[in-house]
């Protein structure tokens, strides 16, 4: 630990005035997250821009752009090394540029793993540490490279779970924490060896205590593990949660807690009424967005914060009963609630992308993409008088631009920066004590690089305030589902039996009629707005509408391929023959490869509380594309295959779903390999 100047930072007005003391500050600690940094002495604000492919560099004290720097394709987040170099993950060129203070082009890019996200920089400076969302080898783990800032060289490669994505420093660099984007946890790597790192732990119990039977805890830092309760016998009963959408880990300055902002999704039945109450008394398909709301109204997808406490040998999840509607047993808990909901209906809060502890470590500020604006809460309790309502411990919302996903504060707290990627521009909050502000005029960093329509069908996928997509009692986009404009790796009970959400990235979706798991809507527009309007509380569609949403989902890029490449191994050519010999392109044929009719595979559920409505299993289900398939597990409209393998294995005799029984064990595997390459 290191101590700064905290008698005289609390001496100066900051952001959000409270309780200020002198205290100890982890070497660790980062003032910035996402797509924004700032410089050491925050002369200098640095901006990521992902359609464009560049860094802009901005003057704060002049509040212009002075220089913007090429990087790799879609930059995604930037951080400053203790020397002022700046280092930027370029999640679409698989590198890392390396750009020094004052330069406009890059001192070097370094090649690392597929989909680089999350980076830190130890606290001397000596080591970056990158999180790559998939291996050369394989898209079925991430790693985390370590690259020498010295001579700009990896010294390894470490594999870690499906999907990392942000990272955070603990204990002075001797360990890292690593989110898993997808599966909402967390991976605890030790570092202490700067040459043989190994995973210490590869997840926590974040969800059994999330989901824990209420007489069977009775407090949230309880050590016992539980399993989680199983699906209830009837629409009646208590809700399951899954974290999802994990996208960063950030620290408090002292080192002694993580956040971790997440989506906290339902996985039991849909819809339907709970406890005698009807949809007209909160329990709408999607209905909810409080923590009372979201847990017994019915509420499918709503933001949440994670606290982890660092000081045990790995970081340990203090978290609520999402499905109690009152408070955790402690008389006065000392970190925020586990759904983040807003202090009012009128201004939703959905969709967290990034956060940063304030220099105090009083307060936490968490940026919001869907919703357009950022929250302030404090970081270690969860009421007290300077909170508005007593239903939410949000001390203020502060709206800003449109798909905010960057935040970064100087370090004497008295300004913040948060960069709005989809329009291109910085917003600066200023102000104090519950009073913070957003200055009038925003600073333009770049310009759209995809078509009108396509710009403004983003902004509609991604709102949670836009009343044509959504209501303020529901407050979803369709990101909350589609994550990224990808998807989540989760299934939903809806009314017609258990739904996968499907990719919508690259797979020519707008042109593979019918659509849905069932294929019930033939036009685009039905499709829309039946979920829109029936499971979102949004409108009914027009026209025009429905054209910017479907530009949108056809200029969303494609996830990376780890296993493309030409020309195909052995292994993928023998399976390439084998995908015919199966009469697998009888039905994924084309250029999308479906041929968009429904079909009876031996997947339906006919039995438990989620199954196939009996109009569906009559129906059979669409085809769906198998463009991009092997970074979308699980497999299945049910999600019950967790790899490929596992889907051809399983029932592999009948040949109800290709003609598979002839293939051996060999064969399978080539099957999958082949099919990893589409």
């Amino acid at each position: 630990m290191r101590r700064q100047g905290w008698a005289a930072l609390c001496a100066v007005t900051t952001l959000v005035l409270s309780g200020c003391k002198e205290r100890e500050v982890a070497g660790t600690w980062s003032n910035a997250s996402g797509s924004v940094a700032l410089s050491r002495d925050d002369s200098l604000l640095y901006v990521v821009d992902a359609d464009n492919g560049l860094l802009a560099v901005v003057d704060t004290a002049r509040r212009e752009k002075v220089s913007e720097v090429r990087v790799g394709s879609r930059p995604e987040r930037v951080t400053v090394g203790v020397d002022d170099t700046v280092y930027v993950t370029n999640r679409g060129g698989r590198s890392v540029s390396v750009i020094r203070k004052g330069d406009a082009v890059e001192a070097a890019r370094i090649p690392v793993g597929v989909e680089p996200t999350g980076l830190a920089v130890s606290p001397d400076g000596s080591t970056l540490y990158v999180v790559n969302s998939a291996t050369h080898q394989s898209a079925a783990r991430g790693s985390l490279t370590a690259i020498d800032t010295g001579t700009l060289t990896v010294r390894w490669e470490l594999p870690l779970g499906e999907e990392p994505r942000g990272i955070a420093l603990l204990e002075d660099g001797r360990k890292a924490a690593v989110s898993l984007f997808r599966q909402g946890d967390v991976v605890t790597v030790d570092l202490s060896d700067a040459n043989k790192p190994k995973v210490m732990r590869d997840g926590t119990d974040l969800n059994t205590k999330a989901n824990r039977p209420p007489s069977s805890v009775t407090s949230p830092l309880a050590d016992e593990v539980i399993d989680p309760p199983q699906l209830p016998d009837s629409r009646q009963g208590p809700r399951t949660f899954r974290a999802r959408g994990m996208v960063d880990l950030l620290s408090a300055p002292d080192g002694r807690r993580l956040f971790a902002p997440v989506l906290w999704s339902r996985e039991d039945p849909l819809g339907g009424p709970v406890d005698g109450r009807g949809p007209d008394q909160g329990d709408s398909m999607y209905g909810g967005g409080t923590p009372c709301g979201a847990a017994a109204g019915g509420g499918v997808v709503a933001a949440g914060l994670v606290t982890f406490d660092t000081e045990d040998e790995a970081p340990r999840p203090v978290v609520d009963d999402l499905d109690e509607c009152k408070p955790p047993p402690e008389e006065k808990p000392d970190y925020p609630t586990s759904l983040i909901a807003s202090p009012s209906f009128k201004a939703p809060l959905q969709g967290p992308a990034a956060a940063v502890v304030d220099p105090t470590g009083a307060w936490l500020f968490l940026v919001n993409q869907d919703s357009n604006n950022v929250a302030i809460l404090p970081s270690w309790r969860r009421s007290g008088s300077d909170l508005p309502n007593e239903s939410s411990p949000v001390r203020q919302l502060v709206d800003v631009g449109a798909g905010p996903n960057g935040i970064a504060l100087t370090r004497d707290g008295r300004k913040a920066y948060v960069y709005n990627a989809f329009d291109h521009t910085v917003s600066t909050l200023v102000g104090g004590a519950g009073d913070i502000r957003e200055e009038s005029t925003r600073l333009v960093i770049a310009g759209d690089t995809l078509s009108p329509l396509a710009a403004e069908g983003r902004r509609l996928f991604f709102s949670a305030v836009d009343p044509r997509m959504t209501s303020p009692s529901v407050a979803v986009s369709c990101a909350s589902c589609h994550l990224e404009g990808r998807e989540d790796g989760h299934v939903w009970g809806f009314p017609d039996g258990p739904r996968q959400t499907p990719s919508l990235a690259g797979r020519m979706t707008t042109a593979t009629a019918p659509f849905h798991w069932s294929g019930e809507f033939s036009a685009l527009g039905d499709f829309m707005s039946a979920t829109v309007k029936d499971r979102m509380g949004g409108q009914e569609l027009d026209a025009d509408t429905v054209a910017k949403l479907g530009a949108f989902i056809d200029a969303i890029p494609a996830t990376d391929n780890p296993s493309r490449g030409e020309p195909l191994t052995a292994a993928q050519a023998r399976g390439a023959s084998l995908f015919k010999q199966a009469k697998c392109d009888t039905c994924h044929t084309g250029t999308a490869l479906t041929n968009n009719t429904n079909a009876d595979v031996g997947t339906f559920v006919l039995s438990g509380v989620l199954r196939d409505a009996a109009a569906v299993v009559r129906s059979g289900l669409n085809t769906p594309s198998l463009l991009g398939v092997g970074r979308t597990a699980p497999y299945l409209h049910d999600g019950s295959a967790p790899t490929l393998r596992a889907r051809l294995l399983n029932g592999r005799e009948s040949n109800q779903h290709g003609m598979t029984a002839g293939l051996s064990d060999a064969d399978v595997d080539d099957l999958v390999a082949y099919l990893e390459t589409l």
